[in-house]
């Protein structure tokens, strides 16, 4: 029987506290546990972790509280204006007679408290920087140890080990076991990462797991898995699921690849390619050196022949040759000019010879003279019986005496 129903006696009198208690096993005993729908406000979180709101409609408000143990567990975080389903109990909070529901469970309505919780953490994480390119370091080239975080059951290992065998087999591979999904999975994670960013030879860390659902995905979306991977003193590259998954750690990641074959793929130089790109460096090297060796050469005959010309021995040389080009040219013009004198000579002694009395005299004339004075008889009236004459013929000279004179009429 209720300790409301009517009493045979006269009235009961109650003290608050007690009336409370009774309302609270009354609210416990007829409503008990239930889910409601409202949105948040007034919310605020206390120093010792609880969480204090109000859960409202359009109706009617109604206090809640969210203890810390249960808020812990909250995939996502409560604000103002979210409309959320509460499942918990209805009581009485006994210090001021207040109505309230002590939340268990907390989840977003329309939204996934998953998906929530990424969205949060994402655009929190984004607000601090760590997102953003400038923090991203460079992967090493040629890596000596590539660190690798997944678990030693996965195909993802297996993807990784095969690439990383056909790419580059000179690099080591240093593997940290950790779980890859589940409650804890992402402390575990935490774990192997610090484990091997630990290690001196280790230059670069593959975070890898294969596909799956979100919840599958989780710990890749852990806060503290996020802020391990920005505190790393290696780069890290983050190859989670398949192409279109994302999680956090791919946007904290150094680099991001969508997937673990890819991300050793990433990570890793292409040995094939690099064989590739020697013989063509080495082609053009040697071009090249052949080319410089050839220009080095003509530069060092065009010095040694300058050199060769610009010797004392050379340009005395070349002073002969000059001085026999000379004399040669000297003697040319000395004998051209010697053939024109004979020639001039030749000429001058024809027209002499052709003056000359002795070819009078060798066309048969003959010159007479007085032999007493030489005087050239030019007139026989110049001449007496008697007179003595030297007739000069051709050849020779005639001496002879007038014994007549005849003149011409």
């Amino acid at each position: 029987m209720s300790r409301f129903e009517a009493q045979p006696a006269g009235p009961r009198v109650l003290r608050i506290g007690e009336l409370v208690a009774e309302l609270g096993a009354l609210l416990a005993q007829r409503v008990g546990r239930v889910w409601v729908v409202g949105e948040l406000s007034n919310l605020r979180r206390a120093g010792s972790g609880h969480v204090y709101f109000t859960l409202k409609d359009d109706d009617a408000q109604l206090r809640a509280v969210l203890f810390r143990a249960d808020a812990e567990r909250l995939p996502f975080a409560p604000e103002d204006g979210l409309e959320v389903l509460a499942f918990g109990e209805v009581t009485l909070y006994g210090a001021r007679g207040d109505l309230q529901l002590v939340v268990r469970q907390l989840e977003p309505r329309g939204r996934g408290a998953l998906r929530l919780a990424f969205e949060q953490l994402r655009a929190r994480l984004e607000r601090e920087g760590l997102f953003a390119p400038s923090r991203k370091r460079p992967l090493p080239r040629f890596p000596r140890a590539v660190g690798v975080v997944t678990s030693l059951q996965g195909a993802a290992l297996r993807d990784v080990i095969e690439v990383s065998g056909a790419r580059f087999p000179a690099t080591w591979l240093l593997i940290a076991a950790a779980r890859v999904q589940g409650e804890g999975a992402d402390l575990e994670l935490i774990e192997a990462l610090q484990l091997l960013a630990s290690r001196g030879e280790v230059e670069v860390i593959l975070l890898v797991r294969g596909g799956g659902t979100l919840e599958d995905l989780w710990p890749f979306n852990s806060e503290g898995l996020a802020r391990a991977i920005a505190r790393c003193p290696v780069p890290v590259v983050a190859g989670v699921g398949h192409e279109t998954d994302v999680t956090i750690a791919d946007w904290v990641a150094d680099a991001r690849a969508p997937t673990p074959s890819a991300a050793a793929a990433l990570a890793l130089p292409d040995a094939a390619e690099l064989r590739a790109r020697l013989a063509r460096d080495r082609g053009r090297l040697r071009a090249a050196a052949a080319a410089r060796l050839g220009r080095a050469a003509a530069r060092l005959e065009a010095a040694g022949e300058a050199l060769r010309r610009a010797s004392p021995m050379a340009r005395l040389a070349s002073r002969r040759e000059r001085l026999g080009r000379e004399a040669q040219r000297l003697r040319s013009a000395l004998a051209l000019r010697i053939e024109r004198a004979r020639g001039q000579l030749a000429l001058a002694a024809g027209r002499l010879e052709s003056l000359s009395p002795l070819a009078v005299l060798a066309r048969g004339y003959a010159i007479a003279r007085r032999a007493g004075d030489g005087h050239v008889v030019l007139d026989a009236s110049e001449l007496a019986r008697g007179d003595e004459l030297a007739v000069r013929v051709a050849r020779g000279e005639i001496l002879a005496t007038v014994a007549s004179v005849r003149r011409d009429r």
